[in-house]
C-alpha cells in the first residue's frame, strides 16, 4: 500500500461574537481555547471565504483547508471527487437569544440571484434545549406570499410561521429557502453547505443589535421574498438506530447529496469502529476520547473536531464515546444499503432528508 499523503487534520475554529450568543460553548459543552465573552457560534470546519480552517497540527499546520482541496482533492474528499472547496461547513451555534428570522436561497435561487455557485441547505441536531424551547421553520400551511410580506413587515412571525418543539437528541433537515429561527435557550450542532449566503426579516443586525433602517429592510424583505420556498416545511427527526457492536450504536440524523450526519455512541466493551470511502467530520460531543487511524492515535477533548481524510479510510474511538460523524455521503452506499439491511424502509429512510 502507498504511503498515506494526509492524516486527520485539526482545524482552527473560528468564534462568533454575534448579539444572541451565550457561554454555552465553552460551560455545557467544554469547549475550550475560545475567548471568554459571548460566543454565538464556532465554525468547526469550515472553506467559507473569509473563515477559512488552518491546519493545527502536523506537517501542514498552518496550511489553509482550501490549499489542502486544490492540492489533494481525491485524498481528501473522495475518490473522484474535484471542486474548488470543501463543500460541508459545520458548527456550534449557542441560541442563548433568538436568532434572526432569515433564510438560505437554494442552489438555483443563489445561482441565478444572487451570482453564487451554491445555495446553503443545513440541518440542525439539538444538543440541548431548556423544557419548552421551540423554533420556527417553514410557512404555515395555506399561506400567500402576501401574507407572508404582511407578517414579516409587522415582525408578526408567528402569524405565518411555523413553530416546533425543539428536543435534544432530535434533528431537522432544512432546504433552502426554508425560513426559520431558534431559539434562545437551544444548542445546536448545524451541518450544512459551504456557504454563507443569507436574507434576514429583523430590523435590528445581528452583530451588534443596531436598528436596520427602512430601505435596507425593505430590500431584505425583497430579496427574502424572491428566494422564500412557502412549500418547505420540514419536521425534526429523531434519527434511526443500527446496532453496529457491543454497546456501539449508530444514528442516523439526516442525509442528502449535500451531507449525511449519524452520531454513534459506544460504551467499554469495545471500541467504535468507522469505515469510510469520504471524507469525515469528526466531533467529539461527550467526554475526552482516543482517537485512532492507522499509526495516527491523539486525544480529541470535548467540543473538539478532527476533519478524518478519504484516504484514511477507517478510524477507531475508544470508549466510553459520544462523537458525531459528518460527511458527504455516497447516498445508495452510505446511507440507503446500511439503513435497509437493518430493516427499514425506503419511505423511512426518506423522512432523513433527500434520499
Amino acid at each position: 500500500m502507498s504511503e498515506r499523503v494526509l492524516y486527520p487534520l485539526r482545524l482552527s475554529a473560528s468564534p462568533r461574537p454575534l448579539v444572541f450568543g451565550g457561554h454555552a460553548i465553552a460551560k455545557r459543552l467544554g469547549k475550550d481555547a475560545i475567548p471568554d465573552w459571548s460566543i454565538a457560534e464556532t465554525w468547526e470546519v469550515s472553506d467559507v471565504d473569509g473563515s477559512i480552517g488552518e491546519v493545527m497540527n502536523g506537517h501542514l499546520a498552518g496550511t489553509p483547508l482550501r490549499r489542502i482541496v486544490a492540492d489533494h482533492p481525491e485524498e481528501l474528499v473522495g475518490p473522484g471527487w474535484s471542486g474548488d472547496w470543501f463543500p460541508v461547513l459545520t458548527k456550534f451555534i449557542d441560541a442563548a437569544g433568538a436568532l434572526p428570522v432569515h433564510l438560505h436561497a437554494d442552489d438555483e435561487r443563489a445561482q441565478r440571484l444572487e451570482g453564487q455557485p451554491n445555495g446553503k441547505t443545513e440541518a440542525w441536531h439539538i444538543l440541548d434545549a431548556a423544557p419548552g424551547a421551540t423554533v420556527l421553520c417553514g410557512v404555515k400551511a395555506g399561506v400567500s406570499a402576501e401574507e407572508v410580506r404582511t407578517a414579516l413587515e409587522a415582525q408578526n412571525f408567528d402569524a405565518v410561521l411555523r413553530r416546533l418543539t425543539a428536543r435534544p437528541g432530535e434533528t431537522i433537515y432544512v432546504p433552502g429557502g426554508t425560513p426559520h429561527s431558534f431559539g434562545p435557550d437551544t444548542l445546536i450542532y448545524e451541518i450544512e453547505q459551504t456557504s454563507d449566503i443569507q436574507q434576514h426579516a429583523m430590523r435590528w443586525q445581528m452583530e451588534d443589535g443596531s436598528h436596520v433602517p427602512d430601505e435596507e429592510f425593505d430590500s431584505n424583505l425583497d430579496m427574502l421574498m424572491e428566494e422564500i420556498d412557502l412549500d418547505s416545511r420540514p419536521d425534526f427527526v429523531p434519527g434511526l438506530r443500527i446496532a453496529v457492536g457491543d454497546g456501539v450504536e449508530r444514528v442516523f440524523l439526516c442525509a442528502s447529496p449535500y451531507y449525511a450526519l449519524e452520531r454513534w455512541r459506544a460504551g467499554t466493551a469495545e471500541p467504535l469502529r468507522h469505515t469510510f470511502a469520504t471524507a469525515q467530520i469528526l466531533t467529539n460531543v461527550g467526554a475526552p476520547v482516543r482517537v485512532t487511524s492507522g499509526d495516527w492515535s491523539e486525544e480529541l477533548g470535548r467540543a473538539q473536531t478532527l476533519l478524518l481524510p478519504a484516504e484514511c479510510g477507517e478510524v477507531e474511538v475508544t470508549g466510553p464515546a459520544d462523537v458525531l460523524f459528518g460527511c458527504l455521503p455516497d447516498l445508495e452506499r452510505d446511507v440507503i444499503v446500511p439503513l435497509t439491511r437493518a430493516g427499514y424502509s425506503r419511505e423511512v429512510i426518506a423522512s432523513l432528508g433527500e434520499v
